[in-house]
């Protein structure tokens, strides 16, 4: 586990081109709003390694821009064996990619939850659904969850359960 003084938090799904990367940019932003991002070391990675190096599915990026997220930054990579290592949580999108740390995690400690475990507003809604194959709606439905969940999430970090 992290030994810093500082929290580390790791967005987790697939291909790191749509879910987890807007997950990253929301978190990253609440982060700034809460003048807490010098205390909190964010990331995000895939499962698989289909895209290592590229950045975010365009309509990711145009529809969190849209709501003031800037993803343009961000490159996907693949999740390591150091991950579990150097973040305090790993936080994934959906069960499939969470069941996939599990089979990776050697033990270290680090927290594996479903990002909509921290949601506020999306009580039924158990995972974040992958818009890469779906239209426009799609996005925009994972910008509304992802916005909510990783709200949730500060607050509980910030609120001691670090």
């Amino acid at each position: 586990m992290n030994s810093s003084n500082s929290t580390s938090v790791l967005f987790v799904c697939m291909g790191n081109i749509c879910r987890s990367p807007t997950a990253e940019g929301y978190f990253r932003h609440h982060l700034a709003g809460a003048n807490a991002s010098t205390r909190l070391k964010v990331d995000s990675a895939g499962t698989h390694g289909y895209h290592v190096g590229d950045p975010p599915d365009s309509r990711a990026t145009e529809t969190a821009l849209r709501r003031g997220i800037d993803l343009s930054a961000l490159r996907a990579r693949h999740v390591s064996a150091d991950d579990f290592q150097n973040f305090d949580w790993i936080i994934a999108m959906d069960e499939h990619n969470l069941r996939l740390l599990r089979e990776l995690d050697p033990g270290n400690g680090a927290r594996l939850a479903l990002m909509m475990d921290f949601a506020n507003g999306f009580e039924s809604v158990r995972e974040v659904p992958d818009p890469y194959y779906g239209g426009q709606d799609g996005f925009e439905h994972m910008c509304d969850l992802l916005d909510d969940a990783t709200a949730g999430l500060l607050d509980q970090i910030i609120n001691g359960e670090q």
